[in-house]
């Protein structure tokens, strides 16, 4: 049986992070972007695709690229995230409207494109977009695979508890180091 083909997904880490809790989830994000960084790498090596899925943040006039200039400025809050983990030429992108990297785009056509059978999934918040990403691709019957290190919450107890509701969904929670393109 062929292996199912792994695409990494990179959730909402182009991030002002401009909301009264920001710099306290920049304080846990900024290692996440660090480690999920490392990982990209590694994954690149094998031929895992990289997805960049980011919520618009009501910027709805702007594209990714123009997200990226605006969350990238001078005394941005986030600004560190998108200098640990900037977005390469060869990566893939898209806006999301809410929660879910699924929910209303194109995202679950990409995968279908690129024959994605497995998901790993970083970025942020762990309790809101990373849980309800997973469980729409767990909706999808993707192998879903969840970085503990390599995504973050506001509170360290909001991320223990979020990944222990993704346990629930069957979906594998792991650290960045254990993960590999290929299936276990």
């Amino acid at each position: 049986m062929p292996r199912p083909r792994t695409a990494l997904l990179i959730i909402d880490m182009i991030n002002a992070l401009d909301f009264p809790e920001g710099k306290r989830l920049l304080a846990h994000a900024l290692p996440a972007a660090r480690r999920i960084a490392r990982l990209r790498r590694r994954l690149k090596a094998q031929g895992v695709p990289v997805v960049y899925v980011n919520d618009n943040f009501t910027h709805w006039q702007e594209d990714f690229r123009q997200l990226v200039a605006i969350c990238s400025q001078p005394g941005v809050t986030g600004a560190p995230l998108i200098q640990a983990l900037p977005p390469e030429q060869d990566d893939y992108s898209m806006l999301k409207p809410q929660h879910s990297a699924f929910y209303n785009s194109a995202l679950e056509v990409l995968l279908s494109q690129l024959d994605i059978r497995r998901v790993i999934l970083t970025g942020i918040a762990t309790d809101h977009c990373i849980l309800a990403s997973a469980i729409g691709a767990r909706m999808r019957r993707l192998d879903t695979i969840v970085a503990s290190d390599g995504t973050a919450a506001i509170t360290p107890t909001r991320h223990r508890n979020a990944l222990a509701v993704l346990r629930t969904f069957e979906v594998e929670v792991t650290t960045c180091a254990r993960i590999t393109g290929e299936r276990r």
